[in-house]
């Protein structure tokens, strides 16, 4: 008849127990110099080895050729005990034994002599289920047992257990197996029994065993009778856990930010049968796996669910910060708390998800951060950038600086004749005057800013001495706009001299000029607001009169900027570049 491997696989001896050394070392000692207690009281979770250690306990006292304090597991006490046969030594569960009366019945038998080994032995599981009236029956034959007798209680839940029978017992506590001791037992028994068991698939069943070998073991056991190579996928198929793969493709669209396909991914679940309670909580622990792997990626690997491979959980994890995954984590555990008193929870599922693609609409601090860390992230893209815009830049500056608006000297060919008389200085056109201040607009705002003192230029009598300098421009020609990169070259001269916050602000806003007039251009009327004052206005226009050579007008407008093309652009940068040589354009 077939016996299930968490059965077949049971350690007979101390040695076979697996990640409970601290005890079973201690206990072999014990019986090997025989100071063994009247009562031992195991603590842990279930699969972690409480009950085969009382079990082999139970052998290595009553064995009559020990080794070392092991079981030679070859004696008539050691047989009668492995097979049951000796009701010397009694295995009892409290759970179904948990009355006064029982417990009575088993104090008034305690007290005759074993009849074929050395010591009654009694194992009581799941201890903390007895009644009060019990344990009071129990305490009394605890405190002052006969000298043949011993006992042996495993519990789970130790809280339960009253302090009176605590403090007769000597307490040992099972942890939790590690992943690493139940994959590599795992391939042991995989070895012996010939099964085709990949490292991968050892690794998720110790993952999914959550810490009880015995656990993993009737896993292995299930996937062994499915057939064939027991793989990732294969152990995912066969335990039913396909469903984590859809699981993992929320997340990701999740962490896209992708709300629509997010959405419409939920709708497929719902639609399939999937409980949106359900979905939420396997998100939330999808994210808590790749939360702990963030913060203790070496320590944390035993925490892990172990419902995902590594692959999956190192695709998730990447280029994600620490911050959100904590957002993520706590904003499935707050919606998933609420949906036991939501009216509709379809509805409380989507508002969720789209929560989490976005987190401005949480309505706390989290917005905020989560927008200075987008800024943040493009300001460290921006660095690249400009790097770029630098290199483009010096490419495209000539070598020889020309003075503005130079133009080649003409042929001879060309009129007006070179015998000519020069034009006399009476007969040139006057310099243009100022202009008057322009009215403002409504919806504008203009500030008029004087020039700095610029070079005097030279009498148009002698401009017309050189041959090869042109006539002056008439006071009627305007300028072209200026827009594009001289803008941001402007902007940022004007950052030495502003603080901080005006320097945000103006990052947001273009600008042009043409003429005389420097118009701003601001998303929003709060950005023109922060920025119409007058040290940003001072600023602004000393250094446009700097540029242009002349006074200028300020003008804040709400919009955008025209787009100048690539060739203005550059005609542009070109004319006014000079003034700004020392400035990074970010």
């Amino acid at each position: 008849m077939y016996q299930a491997l968490y059965r077949k696989w049971r350690p007979k001896v101390f040695s076979d127990v697996i990640g409970q050394s601290h005890i079973t070392e201690t206990l072999q000692k014990q019986v090997a110099e025989g100071r063994t207690s009247h009562a031992y009281l195991f603590t842990g979770t279930r699969g972690t080895g409480k009950t085969t250690c009382a079990k082999i306990l139970a052998k290595a006292v009553n064995c009559e050729h020990p080794v070392n304090g092991d079981p030679c597991c070859q004696c008539a006490s050691c047989l009668g005990i492995e097979s049951g046969s000796f009701l010397d030594v009694l295995e009892l569960d409290a759970a179904s034994n948990n009355g006064v009366d029982q417990v009575r019945a088993l104090r008034d038998e305690a007290i005759y002599s074993p009849a074929n080994v050395k010591k009654r032995v009694y194992i009581v599981d799941e201890v903390h289920m007895l009644s009060t009236p019990a344990f009071n029956a129990l305490l009394k034959i605890l405190e002052e047992p006969p000298e043949h007798l011993m006992f042996i209680l495993a519990t789970t839940e130790l809280h339960k257990v009253p302090a009176t029978i605590l403090s007769r017992c000597q307490r040992y506590s099972f942890k939790r197996i590690t992943p690493a001791d139940i994959a590599r037992r795992l391939n042991y028994v995989a070895e012996q029994e010939h099964i085709d068991l990949k490292p991968d698939g050892a690794e998720i069943l110790s993952r999914l065993a959550d810490g009880a070998l015995r656990d993993g073991l009737s896993l292995l056991d299930q996937c062994a009778a499915a057939g064939g190579t027991i793989d990732s996928a294969a152990v995912l198929e066969v335990l039913g856990l396909a469903g984590n793969l859809q699981t993992a493709q929320l997340l990701e669209r999740v962490l896209r930010r992708d709300a629509k396909a997010a959405l419409l991914l939920l709708n497929q679940l719902y639609a399939g049968g999937k409980d949106v309670g359900a979905v939420l909580g396997e998100l939330s622990t999808l994210v808590r796996d790749l939360l702990l792997r963030r913060t203790a990626p070496e320590g944390g690997a035993a925490l892990l669910s172990g419902g995902y491979d590594t692959a999956t959980l190192d695709r998730l994890g990447r280029d994600v910060s620490g911050s959100r995954f904590l957002y993520l984590a706590s904003t499935l555990q707050k919606t998933t708390a609420e949906l036991y008193y939501s009216a509709n929870r379809r509805t409380d599922a989507e508002l969720c998800l789209i929560r989490l693609c976005d987190e401005s609409l949480s309505g706390d601090l989290t917005a905020l951060e989560a927008r200075i860390q987008r800024l943040e992230e493009g300001a460290a893209r921006g660095q690249i950038v400009r790097a770029a815009v630098e290199q483009s830049a010096a490419a495209a500056r000539p070598a020889p600086k020309t003075p503005p608006q130079a133009e080649p000297a003409p042929e001879r060919g060309d009129a007006p004749p070179w015998d000519e008389p020069p034009t006399p200085a009476e007969e040139l056109p006057p310099p243009p005057e100022e202009a008057p201040p322009a009215m403002e607009e409504p919806g504008e705002r203009v500030l008029d800013i004087p020039a700095e003192p610029v070079k005097k230029r030279a009498e148009p009598v002698e401009e017309a001495r050189g041959a090869s300098t042109p006539a002056a421009v008439p006071a009627s020609a305007v300028p072209p706009p200026v827009s594009g990169n001289w803008w941001r070259a402007l902007a940022e001269s004007c950052k030495g001299r502003l603080p901080p916050m005006y320097r945000a602000f103006l990052d947001m806003c273009g600008g042009t000029l043409e003429g005389d007039q420097l118009t701003v251009y601001a998303p929003d009327e709060i950005t023109m607001g922060r920025l119409d004052n007058d040290r940003v206005k001072g600023a602004l226009g000393e250094e446009a009169a700097r540029a242009a050579g002349t006074a200028v007008r300020l003008v804040f407008r709400i919009g955008e900027a025209p787009k100048a093309t690539p060739q203005e652009n550059l005609k542009n940068l070109l004319k006014f570049g000079s003034q700004f040589d020392n400035i990074e354009i970010k």
